[in-house]
């Protein structure tokens, strides 16, 4: 993934001999450096973890939500909907009621 050239601050990461000799293979293997590696590592981990958080984070909305209002849909309604997705018979989802 190109990154945009922005102003970067050097930081400074301590890895253990094993970790290092690995981060070196696959930059040779990949004929980039590894400090390309590393960058492109840390990049991915915290672009998952943000998607983790928010998806978390939407969790927690929704269950304040359905304690609030009491409004779901049931598991066998759902089972059902997601059961005709890419047949000829496929339903719309199924609606909220308490």
């Amino acid at each position: 993934m190109p990154q945009p050239h922005i102003a970067a601050k050097t930081v400074s990461v301590k890895l253990d001999a094993d970790t290092r000799s690995r981060v070196e293979s696959l930059a040779e293997a990949h004929h980039r450096s590894a400090h390309w590696i590393m960058r492109e590592a840390i990049t991915q981990y915290v672009d998952r973890e943000e998607r983790r958080e928010a998806f978390r984070q939407d969790t927690i909305k929704a269950w304040e939500q359905y304690q609030e209002t009491g409004m779901h849909a049931s598991a066998t309604d759902v089972e059902s909907w997601l059961s005709s997705w890419g047949t000829e018979n496929e339903v719309p989802a199924p609606a909220c009621s308490k």
